[in-house]
């Protein structure tokens, strides 16, 4: 079974101590825009879509060395609206972990007030990307030349604060407790194609010939216990499937290898084997 190529990845629920500090986080440094609001929690993307969904928890705690999410990546569409994302983060004096090259994107990363990661990137045209002599993507971590992203921000480039609205949630990277049984799960299970390992210690799959719709790694440690429900952190995400797309070869998938899953309004409702709790959807 292959996952169809154009899923899109979408309602992340992060668990969060306080609801106003970070609403004020993602909408006035990252961009994105109010959808709705109740008393503990609150939905935000770029259009209509719920890209992130927060709950809030006062006495939600920190925990490290777990399962979960090591970070979320928002893509942008062009170099000029990661120039002016990151000229935003700059100007707010935001606290940054760093930025990157990737052979395939560029990057900038950083945390949340409640320390959930995130990287914000825009992808390189697919016929620049890197391949070793076999052919097969080789992704790297280099420098990023900051200076000259900056420069490559459109003139006209809008400074309204706000993300553009084709942007998407371009991947998700997860903190697993091993590696090998998660690339069973995400590529056996559910249809992913395994682009490259890195490592023993983490590897990439993706739908299609993309770079990677899912990162996994145990740098949180190998057999790293599922994050505690009181923690802040990554509750759930949802993977779409493009309309007219089928739910039985999952359901058959999951049967097969005796994964336990529920259906729950239109969508299966499983967790990987070190507990992330995922949604596929139509």
């Amino acid at each position: 079974m292959n996952i169809p190529e154009n899923i899109r990845i979408n309602a992340i629920h992060l668990l969060i101590q306080n609801l106003d500090r970070s609403l004020a986080f993602y909408t006035d440094v990252i961009g994105l825009k109010l959808l709705t609001r109740d008393e503990q929690s609150a939905s935000l993307g770029v259009d209509e879509t719920p890209l992130l969904v927060l709950h809030e928890n006062l006495n939600a705690r920190q925990v490290r060395n777990t399962s979960g999410l090591y970070h979320f990546a928002i893509l942008v569409p062009t170099r000029s609206d990661l120039a002016v994302v990151v000229e935003r983060l700059l100007e707010k004096r935001v606290p940054l972990q760093g930025f990157a090259h990737h052979g395939v994107s560029e990057a900038v990363y950083l945390p949340d007030p409640d320390g959930n990661g995130i990287e914000i990137y825009r992808d390189l045209s697919r016929d620049k990307w890197p391949r070793d002599a076999s052919g097969e993507l080789a992704m790297v971590t280099d420098p990023l030349d900051v200076k000259g992203l900056l420069a490559a921000m459109d003139a006209d480039a809008p400074a309204n604060g706000t993300l553009p609205r084709d942007t998407t949630i371009g991947h998700m990277h997860l903190h697993v407790r091993n590696v090998d049984e998660a690339v069973t799960f995400y590529r056996d299970a559910l249809g992913f194609n395994l682009i490259q390992r890195y490592g023993p210690s983490a590897a990439f799959l993706a739908a299609g010939d993309y770079h990677h719709h899912i990162g996994i790694n145990t740098w949180a440690g190998i057999g790293a216990p599922p994050k505690p429900a009181d923690a802040v952190g990554l509750e759930a995400f949802s993977i779409n499937l493009p309309a007219g797309s089928d739910l039985s070869p999952f359901v058959d998938s999951l049967r097969t290898r005796e994964i336990p899953f529920e259906e729950e309004d239109g969508a299966l409702v499983v967790k990987d084997p070190s507990g992330n709790l995922l949604r596929v959807v139509i």
